[in-house]
């Protein structure tokens, strides 16, 4: 793995080392960022630093990534954006499930118009709650829905977040899925080791989110002698865990300051020799 590794997503093409944009909005993922500026400086970093895959979402903020994303980069010259639909936010911040079809088309609308595009590059079905633990059950009718608008132009690939394996053969049966979007990191993730195998096998991407722990950074004395180790930071390690971990994990950790984004890209270059990918191993054992 380098800085610049690549993965295919559909007829698309993205660099391994991508970025999560849901940082750049204000206090629990509502409202402006505190420093505007700051944010949008990030966002333009991206491109000389060889990354060419964003993730957002229509309600981080709600709308606030999205238009940021469209201020810094747009036209987005070799860059994909991979976008999220499926769920709102209530007055409160709270996290509201909207994947009926009629919620879920005009979310896509929205989507279109904050990003001024004409087709988004990928809009992945968020499902489960908002605590990354998948539904149960059929999700034919979103996922038929947005193939249905996938059909008429409006989306180029289909995707899917905080699903199981049911549910991504499931969806398989209407629509191909180009990627799946998943809480997995160093210390959690037993739960998709298997889905990730397969996924790679059929040339399918999986996209941890919560990378480094999210809300909870990740805490471990492994973690930390190693970095120590190696002369670099627990982060830098944990990502360097997950893009050895699978040839078809792609990273979108997310920050908002240009010098935290350098490093994490850095770490993309990091090599694990095999005695510390093993001793790593046994921190989600």
């Amino acid at each position: 793995m380098t800085q610049n590794s690549t993965y295919p997503m559909g007829d698309l093409t993205v660099t391994r080392m991508g970025y999560g944009s849901m940082q750049l909005t204000g206090p629990g993922v509502m409202g402006p960022p505190p420093d505007r500026d700051g944010a949008l400086a990030v966002l333009r970093a991206l491109p000389g630093l060889g990354v060419t895959h964003v993730d957002t979402a229509g309600f981080y903020g709600p709308h606030v990534t999205n238009e940021l994303i469209r201020e810094a980069l747009h036209p987005y010259d070799d860059l994909t954006v991979v976008t999220k639909v499926g769920y709102d936010r209530d007055e409160t911040g709270g996290w509201v499930p909207a994947n009926t079809p009629a919620q879920l088309r005009q979310q896509v609308e929205e989507n279109l118009k904050r990003l001024g595009v004409e087709a988004l590059d990928v809009a992945n079905l968020r499902l489960g709650d908002p605590m990354a633990n998948p539904s149960q059950g059929s999700i034919a009718e979103p996922f038929a829905a947005l193939a249905q608008m996938q059909a008429e132009g409006k989306i180029r690939h289909l995707g899917l977040s905080v699903v199981n394996a049911a549910q991504v053969a499931e969806a398989q049966t209407l629509a191909p899925v180009v990627t799946v979007q998943n809480l997995y990191n160093i210390a959690h993730r037993s739960a998709d080791d298997a889905l990730i195998d397969s996924l790679a096998a059929q040339g399918i991407s999986f996209v941890p989110f919560f990378p480094l722990g999210g809300f909870s950074p990740l805490q471990s004395s492994v973690l930390s002698g190693v970095a120590e180790r190696l002369h670099t930071r627990p982060a830098a390690v944990a990502l360097a865990w997950l893009l050895q971990r699978s040839p078809n994990i792609l990273l979108i950790p997310g920050t908002s300051s240009v010098a935290h984004l350098r490093e994490n890209v850095a770490a993309a270059d990091l090599v694990l020799d095999e005695a510390t990918a093993k001793e790593l191993d046994a921190i989600g054992a």
